[in-house]
């Protein structure tokens, strides 16, 4: 029997405190290191001039990854990133080979950038004096810094991802300032300053001349690593505010940032330098402005390219350990690895994960060389890569209605197609050492699952669905799993919950009712509604309980059901002040009096008391929508509030106000002497609402009131205001004034004004 899903404990969860800027920093500083300060000389000995061509076309190519990977994160924020989406779309077997072999291609590529922040670093200004002349000698000095730097940067990690990303975007910020100034100086060298016809003699011939367009295709795979770091920030999705809009559009524009200033810069670089001298230059862009930057006294140009890279190289570094140490915590957490590494310190961080990825690191700076190691984690990439475009085959396939991407990838499935294939190209072209590479960290992932990880997981990926699609298996608890998640992100500002909320018929039930009573209220309010006979509402409600589709938690039940039939979604709320027990209809054994036979099946459960019912009905042809809104029931229902607020209510308005967003709705009672009499004798058409913003709630007299354009606000009603948060916000600024140092504080509800 597969492992059911378990609540995470409240210790163990991560902080949502990343915002837009903190998702640009993060993807747009893994990507500028190695490939723009050191790759460039190397490539162009590969592909000449065409090297431009090739930073273009890697920027393209990097496309439906970016795309399947924002997919992926907005529907699964969690972290380990690519290792979750793997691990839930193709099983652990392939989560485990997933998440140990990027752990170890971020951890590589990090430790190189740290490598390469030691090298800039000697090379800097009366630095490169102290340097020993000795070569070997001169490298230890270097990977000391290397080491010092990675534990630098581990302490950084373990105080916070908030922390870590202030520091990321001073890095990022000061990065591309600098790139900026170097960019445009050098375009302006090249168009002003550079005697006629160099320009054409630098890019002559376009390509190599002897590897022409098949050094071209191999150049791309190379140089592919630059824009590898983008999708990093996948791995902190969970830790992201508003993700469905935070990650697709920070990727997106560090995509853009990072395209056009490799293809920019490296065309300086090619135009300015020897071919011959550039082939083999590890600080290309040092080398480059100093054709350009000798207005500047000297070391000044060197010193700001050095500061340049060093901010590159330090962004890639922590912004490596931040990524890469939410593996092992993954995996922790799904009892891959040692469960230590799912620990959250008093600061919200892995701390075991940081620790171990650091140590990671400084292992590969001491033993390995710098030699081909960015190319073999680019190679591993790409695999990965490839096996993310699949798994977003594999969500879509399934079918699973708890799947629900706030961001869909367009031109589905030929986007991962065409995805499928660059990776597999790519790896094709980078050699035999890469495919070797790729081939043994997959063996490795193997071993570890089959020789110590498997016994602890029962888990299956979504791919058991599509199987369920095609009439053989499927993993249930993936649902559940997935409809937590939706839980957890809430609806969306696109969802109609509050309208749903305004417009719910509300009925309370006092004195010994039943269960039956109550569906017959239901079924009643709902008839008119939607079309449909009370028989056919009741028979629906009590088709869908026994399919478990009337979940019951502390003290709520939230009954529910789709239907082509119904032409829009509708909700009833139901309040039983001394609570009701009893089930919408008992499961199937129950009713003959007998026990499930079903091997393993849990006791039989005495039926919960119950004070708040949530009935929903939505159209058939939206069950994502449907699911938020559950889901948005669901996490309010789990709040430790909300059962004394609900049995306080004093009526249906604030009953309605405590299932709203917080920050999409404010409640208002008009009187004379506040902030609010300007409003008292006015037609609800006539107040002046910000956007879309419109009064969905009146109470006046002991009873609630949809009003209308033609209502007439009275003193002493109240009124429920609902809208965007930007919206509402207006509303309170103008509505409820801030106190200053010469007025005392604003109306209370005892003064006239109430905000819920």
């Amino acid at each position: 029997m597969a492992e059911q899903a378990q609540p995470e404990k409240s210790g163990s969860k991560l902080k949502k405190e990343l915002g837009l800027f903190d998702v640009y920093v993060i993807s747009t500083g893994a990507m500028f290191s190695s490939g723009f300060f050191l790759l460039p000389g190397l490539a162009t000995a590969y592909a000449g001039p065409s090297t431009v061509l090739a930073y273009l076309l890697a920027g393209f190519l990097m496309i439906p990854a970016m795309m399947s990977m924002a997919e992926l994160s907005t529907a699964l924020p969690r972290a380990g990133g690519t290792y979750y989406f793997i691990d839930r779309s193709l099983g652990p077997m392939f989560g485990t080979v997933g998440g140990l072999g990027t752990w170890l291609a971020l951890a590589l590529k990090s430790g190189f950038a740290l490598l390469g922040m030691g090298a800039y670093l000697a090379i800097t200004p009366y630095v490169q004096d102290l340097m020993p002349g000795n070569e070997t000698a001169a490298l230890w000095v270097i990977k000391g810094l290397a080491v010092v730097l990675t534990l630098a940067f581990m302490f950084v990690n373990l105080f916070g991802a908030k922390e870590t990303t202030k520091l990321q975007g001073i890095l990022v910020v000061t990065l591309l300032a600098v790139l900026v100034f170097f960019v445009v100086q050098g375009l302006w060298y090249i168009a002003v300053d550079q005697p006629r016809g160099e320009l054409a003699r630098q890019y002559s011939p376009f390509f190599h001349k002897e590897n022409g367009l098949r050094g071209l295709a191999s150049t791309v795979g190379l140089v592919f690593v630059s824009y590898a770091g983008l999708t990093k920030v996948a791995s902190v999705s969970e830790e992201v505010k508003r993700p469905d809009r935070n990650l697709p559009l920070g990727m997106f524009l560090s995509l853009i940032t990072a395209t056009v200033v490799y293809v920019v810069g490296v065309f300086i670089m090619v135009a300015v330098l020897n071919p011959d001298a550039l082939r083999s230059d590890l600080t290309p862009v040092a080398t480059a402005a100093d054709a350009f930057f000798d207005w500047l006294p000297y070391p000044v140009g060197l010193i700001i390219i050095v500061i340049a890279a060093l901010a590159a190289f330090a962004s890639t570094g922590n912004a490596g350990i931040l990524a890469a140490s939410r593996y092992p915590y993954a995996m922790a957490r799904d009892k891959l690895v040692s469960p230590r590494f799912a620990e959250i310190s008093k600061f919200g961080t892995p701390t075991w994960g940081i620790i171990a990825t650091s140590a990671l690191m400084i292992f590969f700076i001491v033993v390995l060389s710098a030699e081909g190691v960015a190319k073999l984690a680019s190679a591993f990439n790409l695999l990965v890569f490839g096996i993310i475009n699949f798994s977003v085959i594999i969500m879509r396939e399934s079918r699973i209605a708890s799947y629900d991407p706030g961001f869909r990838s367009p031109f589905y499935p030929w986007m991962q197609i065409a995805g499928l294939l660059i990776s597999l190209i790519l790896i094709i072209e980078m050699g035999e050492l890469a495919i070797l590479f790729s081939i043994g960290v997959v063996a490795v992932g193997l071993l570890w699952y089959f020789y110590r990880a498997r016994k602890n997981v029962v888990r299956d990926g979504a791919i058991y669905h599509w199987f369920r699609v095609l009439g053989q298996k499927q993993h249930d608890p993936l649902d559940a799993e997935f409809r937590q998640i939706l839980k957890e992100k809430g609806a969306r500002d696109t969802d109609p919950l509050d309208d749903l909320v305004a417009q719910a018929s509300v009925i309370d039930v006092e004195g010994d009712k039943s269960m039956l009573y109550v569906l017959e209220q239901v079924a009643e309010a709902f008839a008119p509604r939607l079309g449909l006979s009370t028989d056919e509402i009741k028979a629906r409600f009590h088709e869908s309980a026994l399919h478990g589709n009337a979940p019951v938690a502390r003290g709520a039940m939230l009954p529910h059901f789709r239907s082509a039939d119904v032409p829009h979604a509708c909700m009833a709320v139901v309040r039983v002040p001394h609570g009701i027990a009893g089930r919408l209809a008992e499961p199937p054994d129950a009713e003959h009096g007998r026990a499930p036979d079903t091997e393993g099946a849990p006791p039989k459960l005495e039926p919960q008391t119950v004070y708040a019912l949530f009935f929903l009905v939505s159209p058939e042809d939206d069950p994502g929508m449907h699911l938020r809104i559950l889901a948005h029931l669901a996490g309010r229902i789990e709040q430790d509030d909300f059962l004394d607020a609900w049995k306080g209510a004093s009526g249906e308005q604030e009953l309605k106000e405590i299932l709203l967003r917080d920050e999409r709705y404010l409640g208002l009672i008009a009187r004379p002497g506040t902030t609010t009499e300007p409003i008292i004798g006015k037609r609800v058409s006539d107040l002046d609402l910000p956007g879309n913003a419109l009064a969905a709630l009146l109470h006046r007299h002991g009873q609630t009131l949809l009003p209308h354009g033609a209502t007439i606000i009275q003193e002493d009603d109240r009124l429920t205001f609902i809208g965007l948060p930007h919206e509402i916000k207006q509303l309170r600024e103008r509505y409820l004034p801030s106190p200053t140092k010469d007025q005392p504080e604003g109306p209370s509800e005892e003064d006239g004004t109430a905000a819920e």
